[in-house]
């Protein structure tokens, strides 16, 4: 069985995040051999992203979502580090603020959807709206809970126009959170990515895991599936999110396109 298989979340079926180790490595173990295969998954993005580029059919998103601390930026930095930048675009989506507002939810999301050829990486996303806005009550239950079927069919809407959806979710454990914070506390390099609103959102833990129940079960399908990355372990998370990605990207079955004119007939002098 493939790595992506063993994380991939099964359409249909409940989700419970208790049943997911957030420790497990799957008989990985931290070595050479494990580096060795990290490297290769994260220099076989570049090629296949070549081929996509050329190709020019499709587009690849990768949602990356988890609690704060997750490792969304490191995944970022250490993974999507085999794409190149000229086909890659990262969007971070924050509160929204300005234009954003006076929009429906998913208009910002939608303006960042890669285009064909290219790869998109949200860090952070639409599923923001059915997590923080659903813990925290920044709209009333009726909205957020509507947004489910919205969720649903945009990226339905994307899967018919050759927009392969990845959603990845690291999951850490609550203690992991809090020695990572611990870490960037007394780590002036690390400092500025806190938030005091990180810490107040440590009170509301088992309010985002339901949360994240809810939309881990609810907007899964074979067009947008879920994987379940365990994360306390940045090794291994590291090379679990480049195997989902290269596993993905081989299935598509892409190729090269044929030039346009007979490369046979050109003569060079």
């Amino acid at each position: 069985m493939k790595l992506s298989e063993k994380l991939l979340v099964r359409a249909g079926k409940p989700v419970r995040l208790a049943s997911w180790d957030p420790d497990d490595t799957l008989e990985f173990m931290k070595d050479e051999e494990t580096e060795r295969k990290t490297a290769k998954s994260i220099a076989r993005l570049d090629e296949l992203q070549y081929v996509m580029y050329a190709e020019h059919r499709r587009a690849l998103l990768v949602v990356l979502q988890g609690m704060d601390g997750a490792g969304k930026d490191g995944t970022i930095r250490h993974v999507m580090r085999g794409f190149n930048p000229q086909g890659c675009r990262v969007t971070p989506f924050k509160a929204p603020a300005g234009e954003e507002t006076d929009h429906d939810f998913l208009w910002r999301v939608h303006r960042a959807v890669p285009r064909r050829g290219d790869i998109g990486i949200f860090n952070r996303s639409h599923y923001e709206d059915v997590l923080i806005a659903r813990v925290r009550k920044l709209v009333p239950k009726e909205v957020w809970s509507g947004r489910y079927d919205h969720i649903n069919h945009f990226e339905q809407l994307l899967s018919d126009h050759a927009v392969s959806v990845v959603k990845i979710f690291l999951h850490i454990s609550k203690d992991e959170q809090k020695r990572r914070f611990e870490e960037r506390l007394h780590d002036p390099t690390k400092q500025w990515k806190l938030s005091p609103n990180d810490f107040a959102d440590r009170k509301y833990w088992d309010d985002y895991v339901a949360a994240y129940e809810d939309a881990l079960e609810r907007c899964n399908g074979a067009h947008a599936p879920w994987f379940i990355v365990p994360a306390n372990k940045k090794w291994f998370r590291n090379l679990a999110v480049s195997h989902v990605l290269v596993e993905t990207l081989e299935a598509l079955d892409m190729r090269f396109p044929k030039p346009s004119f007979d490369v046979s007939q050109v003569k060079l002098e």
